[in-house]
């Protein structure tokens, strides 16, 4: 072959910097990462949420998170909203680090206002198709070695039917009755399993929530106690305010530390 072709074939085609292309036949440079260059991909969660939970109840759908957000072990933001609504049928939650949710956040609201353009508002993005869009997604992600360091609670409700969904930074996707992610899918989920009956009431799922958010506060080292409870069902979309858990640590009194010496609260 003519080498002006820039091809020398007893060269391998590939050998991770297309070395055998003359770039500057075209005007251009072989680009070789420096040390001091920026890294592009996310390799490590900095500033993460802990559990979002959600259950189904009769007429919608009901999903909480608490308001912290760590930096590494520190508390280091108290009031974030990790909960989020992409129209009047869907909302999300998120786990994990936060600025991938604020970039899945706002690619999911131009997916939903480019729909609502193209449909001419006649049939919004129903929680099915966010679902599956968001899936392949993440999944996409994750082949490219770049993953969004995410696990998304999907709730919805549309026609007269619930919907809830989860996938994960993997690109693993399911549906369910009742959804628990991080710490909470050890601790709460269970909770939710032992209380979940089909005709339950939005009051008893509600409280349902907060029970679970409780325990988790108790146990959860990167839980908090003021959290946000909201519901999407036959009422519309209530992104509700946040809320302070009634928690009780009296217990302590009566517990002991490993030294056997017994562990006083400070008094007020």
């Amino acid at each position: 072959m003519d080498s002006s072709y820039g091809l020398d074939l007893n060269k391998p085609l590939y050998d991770g910097r297309y070395s055998w292309f003359d770039h500057s036949k075209f005007g251009g440079t072989v680009y070789e990462p420096k040390p001091n260059d920026p890294s592009t991909r996310t390799t490590d969660p900095i500033v993460t949420g802990t559990s979002v939970l959600a259950v189904k109840y009769k007429g919608g759908v009901a999903i909480a998170a608490d308001t912290l957000l760590s930096y590494g072990s520190l508390a280091r933001f108290r009031d974030i909203r990790r909960i989020h609504k992409l129209n009047e049928h869907t909302i999300i939650g998120s786990s994990g680090e936060y600025s991938d949710f604020q970039y899945i956040t706002r690619m999911l609201d131009d997916v939903v206002t480019d729909n609502h353009i193209a449909d001419n508002n006649l049939q919004p993005m129903d929680p099915k198709s966010i679902f599956s869009y968001l899936s392949r997604v993440m999944y996409q992600r994750r082949n490219k070695q770049d993953p969004l360091y995410n696990n998304i609670v999907v709730a919805g409700y549309r026609n007269g039917e619930s919907f809830l969904g989860s996938v994960d930074l993997l690109g693993t996707h399911y549906q369910d009755d009742h959804i628990a992610t991080g710490f909470g899918d050890h601790i709460a989920r269970p909770l939710l399993r032992n209380a979940y009956k089909p005709d339950l009431t939005k009051e008893e799922a509600v409280k349902l929530l907060e029970k679970c958010l409780t325990v988790l506060f108790y146990r959860d080292a990167r839980a908090y106690y003021r959290v946000q409870i909201c519901t999407i069902g036959e009422d519309g979309v209530n992104i509700a305010e946040p809320q302070v858990l009634q928690t009780d640590w009296s217990v302590g009194n009566v517990t002991y530390g490993y030294d056997g010496r017994r562990t006083a609260l400070p008094q007020a």
